[in-house]
């Protein structure tokens, strides 16, 4: 009876592999138009004052996130596996510093979070956001700390102790979400048939919404430009 049931849960799940589809592109953002000829052309990137400013790299930005807003289907369900953000030494900070990695973390509601702390220092992980605000206090390995997140929304987390550590984890209605790759890449699998808003986000410019109609089988190419544009004027 057992390897019968086993057997129709398999069937069901092929069944519903084959009614879903996936959607695919690429995310880029795009700086300000002007804003690179008028920082050529002479001004305050020029002065000794402000010359050793980093300018934004567009080309360069990472760290997109694309999903499906809202419920889609029934209640989303929590993976039973924890995901996880690991505290580790920054190779990128002269001074003895630290990161978090990965900086956004993307997970459907419901998923609970491990904080392991690989430095040879102590953390503190907190955070004072509305979806979900904790304070996992002073530790280091081998204490592994863990966030159930049960509100959907932005969560940013830092380090009472050290200025430059942070990350997000955004707090997802659906698990048809993907984080792009470095060369902007996305690719969201098993979508099931219907007519959504897919959004393209990241924590430093506008969100860009897309409304689509996934088919259910196949494959959809829908790609985004982020920039900063439609700004009022002074």
């Amino acid at each position: 009876m057992k390897k019968r049931i086993a057997t129709i849960a398999i069937l069901l799940s092929l069944i519903a592999e084959a009614k879903s589809g996936t959607i695919t592109g690429i995310v880029r953002a795009h700086g300000k138009e002007g804003a690179e000829a008028s920082a050529a052309s002479g001004g305050k990137y020029e002065s000794r004052q402000f010359k050793f400013l980093e300018r934004v790299n567009y080309e360069e930005m990472h760290d997109f996130i694309v999903y499906i807003e809202g419920e889609v289907g029934e209640k989303a369900v929590a993976p039973l596996k924890h995901a996880q953000v690991v505290t580790v030494k920054n190779p990128s900070v002269t001074q003895k510093g630290a990161m978090f990695t990965p900086h956004v973390l993307p997970v459907v509601v419901g998923t609970t979070v491990d904080w392991p702390n690989n430095d040879d220092i102590l953390h503190n992980v907190f955070s004072f956001s509305e979806a979900r605000s904790f304070d996992l206090g002073l530790y280091k390995s081998p204490t592994i700390e863990s966030v159930r997140f049960d509100k959907p929304g932005k969560v940013d987390v830092f380090c009472s102790i050290h200025a430059r550590m942070s990350c997000i984890v955004l707090v997802l209605e659906n698990p048809y979400f993907a984080a792009a790759n470095d060369k902007g890449y996305y690719t969201i699998t098993n979508v099931p048939a219907g007519t959504y808003k897919l959004k393209a986000w990241h924590e430093r410019l506008p969100s860009q919404t897309k409304d689509i109609i996934a088919t259910g089988s196949g494959e959809i190419k829908v790609d985004f430009t982020l920039g900063i544009v439609n700004l009022p004027k002074p």
